[in-house]
């Protein structure tokens, strides 16, 4: 199990927590947590099924007492910089094959023996090799949806990026809304006619393109830049050749029909 904290964490939104616990089980783990704070109760207080009057201020009590103990002891601690962190990208055929998009693919002499061969199968799959970059790469697909990053807030951030521009010629552009209430609340806000005069295709909820159901399939050959959690072969779609990327950045190269920085990132030092 993998506990989040620190400050970035606690500057979160739920949906935001929701997605990096989401990711938890990506690197092999049982489950992701984050301790409840003022922004949990925040978030659930009025929603239908939260207890109210005298059981919310139980409840609330209960829920204050849910912290890890001072002197826990972990198997190991990771502490990331996030300052210095910029937008990524993946390279591979897992979420862990990846790097900042204006880095290069590491070479296979740097990885570890046990990582070299799922590196190098993985590199052949997607056609690419050693020292290049995702920087700039086009691609024929985008895709924002699944249950890591459909919720209202990703939409809103794709909506703010498409607004009053159009996505290049050639990209097709699924935008995939993680619920029935997502995408009530989508299209309560106007979000959908955003994506529509942006050339995207707002489809109905679902798991759609993130795991290739129905005809939402990425066609043999072809790249896709997903916000998606999962990018193994054939992900998206016998032959398909999956990216995992934010919303941010999936708008964004959608727009410019080739992989690239978010522009608000673009002036962070080192990226």
């Amino acid at each position: 199990i993998i506990e989040y904290c620190g400050e970035a964490v606690k500057a979160m939104s739920m949906e935001e927590r929701m997605t990096i616990c989401n990711m938890s089980i990506e690197c092999g783990a049982r489950a992701g947590l984050v301790a409840p704070d003022q922004t949990t109760y925040d978030y659930i207080q009025g929603k239908k099924h939260a207890p109210s009057n005298e059981r919310w201020d139980q409840a609330l009590e209960y829920w204050k007492s849910l912290q890890s103990d001072v002197e826990a002891m972990y198997d190991k601690s990771i502490t990331i910089d996030l300052s210095s962190l910029g937008p990524m990208i993946t390279w591979g055929t897992n979420p862990g094959q990846a790097g900042e998009i204006r880095s290069c693919i590491p070479h296979i002499n740097v990885l570890t023996q046990e990582e070299q061969l799922s590196a190098k199968q993985a590199l052949e799959y997607v056609k690419l090799k050693p020292g290049d970059s995702l920087d700039g790469m086009p691609f024929e697909w985008a895709f924002v949806g699944s249950c890591t990053n459909g919720r209202i807030e990703d939409l809103r951030v794709v909506a703010d990026i498409l607004k009053n521009k159009k996505i290049a010629a050639g990209i097709t552009f699924y935008i995939v809304p993680g619920s029935e209430a997502v995408r009530n609340q989508a299209m309560a806000e106007g979000l959908d006619k955003i994506f529509i005069e942006a050339g995207a295709d707002f489809r109905m909820p679902g798991c759609s393109m993130c795991l290739g159901m129905n005809d939402d399939k990425v066609p043999s050959g072809q790249r896709c830049i997903s916000s998606s959690n999962r990018n193994f072969v054939g992900r998206q779609g016998p032959g398909s050749i999956t990216h995992l990327a934010s919303p941010a950045t999936v708008a964004c190269s959608a727009l410019a029909g080739k992989v690239c920085v978010p522009d608000r990132f673009s002036a962070l030092k080192g990226v």
